[in-house]
């Protein structure tokens, strides 16, 4: 049996504002400790269920925010940036048999820690389908297209909620309990592990490969918080203005999707100008 772990760093136990997360800060070094014994306590409890290997994807910002000194020897890391499926690097290989979502929150413009959907502002929502997307449903969709089903949700409570609206099946591990965007009632470490390792531990009975979900058009729409970013969107081959603050696209498949997102929210990023945006 063959985890991957996508591992992204807003939903870690501690974590609660940005100079947590941002690399090169003191707060970031020392919460880089609390994110890398998440990691481990999915790794620990994986391999107690039955798992015989474990791929951890770093999936935050630099995606290098680990700390591989202190990782589970069991387990290996795919580490950096540029990958062609970014926070489900691995996936499309067709060897996983579960995927673990460690450390994800809730969406751009909805309430929870952190919340934002790939940049940690500019977008102010994402719709797949009509429905309101977070990380996790973008990224839910990618690896159903390989047969690899979600298992293990972390996060804080507001991002284990919406895991189940993407992932109904999957156990969840809440390490905090949402009060604002930047504050909430943190679980020390040592619970936090104890409670993820058991989450995965029971969630190893989940995997199984499936049968892929087959490619189908999906239509995606990203709201941003001024017009002159989402006239840089459209650069993008296939984006289409919607709105003033609104564009659109359609990708044949899951695979499409989740590339041509990552180009657009490329695009978004570059076109920011500090301090207006």
């Amino acid at each position: 049996m063959r985890i991957l772990i996508s591992a992204d760093m807003e939903g870690a136990t501690g974590v609660t504002w940005s100079a947590d997360v941002e690399p090169g800060t003191e707060q970031w070094q020392r919460c880089r400790g609390m994110f890398t014994s998440d990691v481990n306590a999915a790794i620990a409890g994986f391999l107690a269920g039955g798992a015989t290997e474990v791929l951890v994807n770093e999936a935050h910002a630099t995606m290098r925010n680990l700390l591989l000194e202190r990782l589970d020897e069991r387990a290996v890391m795919l580490t950096g940036r540029h990958k062609d499926l970014s926070m489900v690097e691995g996936v499309q290989h067709g060897d996983i048999d579960g995927v673990a979502f460690l450390g994800y929150h809730c969406g751009a413009g909805d309430d929870g820690v952190l919340a934002h959907t790939y940049l940690p502002n500019s977008i102010t929502g994402v719709w797949l389908d009509g429905e309101p997307a977070s990380e996790g449903h973008l990224n839910a969709r990618v690896v159903a297209e390989y047969g690899a089903p979600v298992v293990l949700v972390t996060g804080d409570d507001r991002a284990c909620a919406d895991a189940g609206t993407y992932a109904p099946r999957a156990h969840t591990a809440t390490v905090k309990d949402h009060v604002s965007r930047y504050a909430a009632i943190c679980r020390p470490p040592a619970r936090t592990f104890d409670d993820i390792s058991a989450a995965a531990e029971a969630s190893a009975a989940l995997a199984g490969r499936g049968e892929p979900a087959p490619p189908r058009p999906m239509e995606v729409l990203v709201e941003v918080d001024s017009a002159q970013l989402a006239g840089a969107a459209t650069l993008v081959p296939g984006v289409e203005r919607t709105s003033e603050r609104r564009v659109r696209y359609t990708s044949p498949s899951a695979y499409e999707m989740i590339r041509c997102f990552k180009a657009v929210t490329t695009v978004i990023a570059n076109a920011v100008e500090p301090p207006y945006g």
